[in-house]
């Protein structure tokens, strides 16, 4: 039976943390497995909030493709390639943008909340307005079955079908697949002082983080509020370094759930036994991404390779689009 297809990517906008491990990169590794998978290196959308700072996203796109190797992101497996190289994403971006009313776009909840957030960027643009038609032209390109995602994406997600249907309804012809949802067992972790996890509040782990600093920010976690003496009993449901035994060292959940509601453990003996799984989690794999980024020719390479398979695909979608649209 042939294998169902799916699109992912990230934006290269900066380091990668436990947050993308969490919300998407650990998801994709069991992906791979069952599916054939498109990984995009989305540049064009880390643009639309970096178009101040361009240059940071060709370093910032070989660095997070390194973790994404390191990680177990396997290219004969899987396609990885990047957005940017692909012209025919801006191709099927400007005929579906033709067809899509601003009003479905100024509604899409994500764009408020995101200019919100992003504040600092500046992001109240055209470009970033048709932020889920771009979205859309990605997944439908590659006439992707599945999209993993947040329940935060679903109101992107819908509004990629009703585009499909859109356009299979003005030109009578259905070319597109109407992609579903595949929610991520766990969508968030949350930063290491309970915010959200943000590159602006300095709230996160790194996936290449080292030493000296990963002990430091392990250290000053925020712990369990109503835990006030050692002798006191904690509440790991409300704890959040206990959130992060659950991504780092699963094994250890239910002793370390014992010792602190038991309080046979205080909040930094529990947080320096963490401090150990973090870098057994993550150390190996630091130093292997050190290795990987001394020649980065290599992942260039990959990368290009990448580019020529997903190249094929999306000028055979782009063809049918066009001859159904009269273009050619």
């Amino acid at each position: 039976m042939k294998k169902k297809v799916i699109l992912s990517g990230m934006r290269p906008t900066g380091k990668l943390h436990l947050g993308h491990w969490v919300g998407a990169l650990s998801n994709w590794i069991d992906l791979q497995e069952k599916y054939n998978c498109f990984f995009m290196v989305a540049d064009w959308h880390a643009l639309m909030s970096e178009y101040k700072n361009p240059k940071s996203i060709k370093d910032i796109t070989v660095d997070n493709v390194a973790d994404w190797l390191v990680f177990g992101i396997d290219p004969e497996k899987s396609i990885i390639f990047r957005q940017s190289k692909i012209l025919e994403h801006l191709e099927l971006f400007m005929i579906l943008s033709v067809i899509t009313p601003l009003g479905w776009l100024s509604r899409c909840p994500t764009f408020k909340e995101q200019v919100k957030q992003l504040k600092e960027k500046d992001i109240n643009t055209y470009a970033f307005l048709g932020y889920p038609v771009l979205q859309t032209s990605d997944i439908v390109l590659y006439k992707a079955d599945y999209v993993p995602v947040g329940d935060d994406q679903l109101p992107h997600l819908e509004l990629a079908r009703e585009i499909v249907r859109r356009f299979s309804s003005l030109h009578k012809k259905k070319i597109f697949i109407e992609p579903q949802a595949l929610l991520t067992k766990v969508s968030r972790l949350t930063g290491l002082d309970g915010r959200k996890m943000s590159k602006s509040y300095n709230n996160y782990i790194s996936l290449d983080e080292e030493d000296e600093s990963l002990e430091n920010k392990v250290l000053g976690m925020f712990t369990d509020p109503a835990r006030k003496r050692k002798k006191d009993p904690g509440h790991p449901e409300i704890c959040n370094v206990f959130s992060y035994y659950k991504i780092v060292n699963s094994g250890l959940e239910r002793e370390v759930k014992d010792w602190c509601t038991q309080a046979k453990k205080g909040c930094v003996e529990c947080k320096k036994i963490l401090l150990n799984s973090l870098k057994e989690f993550l150390v190996s794999k630091r130093d292997k991404k050190k290795e990987i980024l001394k020649d980065k020719n290599k992942i260039y390479d990959i990368l290009n390779k990448g580019e020529d398979k997903a190249r094929k695909v999306a000028i055979s979608t782009l063809d049918e689009v066009k001859k159904a649209a009269g273009l050619i």
